[in-house]
């Protein structure tokens, strides 16, 4: 390898070889997770894996036949095939009492050490983020609102950053906002955030044009952290969202240092352009191996369906370099 990523070896994780030269290519058997998974749920979809213990488990928007998202956790054993709770799960406070939110949205999941953290978007008076930690993906305890409303696309960094976690987010309003940067926040407990910053802002490229946001957990490697984002264009049939990427600084992740002008994805299966909200690839989860520089990426097709993707570290960092435009 011509790069490295700093990790774990996951010598499990999804693979398939590519075809072509593509940065990123898709799974041959998308999606993976198909409508009516599980009872009471019509629709999985943006939704958050992790590597636990042989195997491994995963955070689930799953849209109710009500139409009300909520989160429920799913396992597997080799990424690809899942089962998933059919009970949301029960966030409890600090005091062993009942969390709960009206609708819960889009988790990422990011393991720091020895626990697993979940961040999602909750009503709070409007959509914000939530925050909530695990150790079994069956006891959840869950913070205070880390921002004020609104606030979406939260990601945490997978350690500490000269002593401090950082969280990836995206300020907007109660709507599809019509502005859309991601900023980036520090905290010394998980608990008080501050000291924000800017990282990116939208593009006068079209395909990120009208707002972006932070999608995976970002990938530590030599030339800096990688991060897949969504961008999103509105056409005149609508909004498109895309998936690209970008490497932050590894002592300031707010500097960006290299950021593609191309997308990786952008909306072309029938799974991806059809579905209860067409048109969108949504990354939501990235695992990756050290030893072998493999990354499968997980994403929200079209509302619908979860789907998976594959590159790796050489080509997808090689890729952002070679088209680097910063703005």
């Amino acid at each position: 390898m011509k790069h490295q990523i700093f990790g774990k070896n996951l010598t499990n994780l999804p693979w398939q070889p590519p075809q072509d030269d593509s940065p990123v290519w898709r799974y041959a058997e998308n999606p993976i997770i198909k409508r009516n998974p599980v009872k009471g749920v019509a629709r999985i979809f943006n939704s958050a894996v992790v590597p636990f213990g042989d195997g491994f488990a995963g955070v689930f928007r799953g849209e109710k036949i009500n139409g009300i998202p909520k989160l429920y956790t799913g396992k597997s054993d080799d990424g690809i095939h899942w089962s998933i709770s059919d009970e949301e799960i029960c966030f409890l406070d600090e005091n062993g009492k009942q969390f709960e939110n009206f609708y819960s949205y889009d988790p990422r999941v990011i393991p720091i050490e020895d626990k697993f953290y979940v961040v999602w978007c909750a009503d709070f008076y409007g959509p914000t983020l939530a925050i909530a930690e695990t150790e079994d993906f069956k006891h959840f305890e869950r913070y205070n609102h880390p921002y004020l409303p609104f606030n979406r696309n939260g990601v945490l960094f997978p350690r500490k950053i000269n002593g401090k976690y950082y969280m990836l987010s995206r300020p907007s309003d109660g709507g599809h906002t019509s502005f859309g940067d991601i900023f980036i926040s520090e905290s010394p407990d998980l608990k008080y955030w501050g000291n924000h910053k800017h990282v990116m802002s939208r593009s006068d490229i079209w395909w990120q044009s009208l707002k972006i946001g932070a999608g995976a957990v970002p990938i530590e490697t030599d030339v800096g952290w990688l991060i897949f984002y969504h961008g999103v264009v509105n056409t005149c049939n609508g909004y498109v969202y895309s998936m690209g990427g970008a490497i932050l600084d590894i002592d300031q992740p707010d500097k960006v240092l290299y950021r593609s002008e191309n997308y990786f994805l952008t909306p072309e299966e029938e799974y991806e352009e059809r579905g209860f909200v067409p048109n969108v690839v949504f990354p939501c989860a990235a695992l990756s191996d050290a030893k072998t520089g493999r990354i499968a990426i997980y994403y929200g097709a079209a509302d619908s369906y979860v789907a998976l993707a594959f590159t790796d570290v050489d080509r997808i960092v090689e890729y952002i370099m070679r088209h680097n435009r910063l703005r």
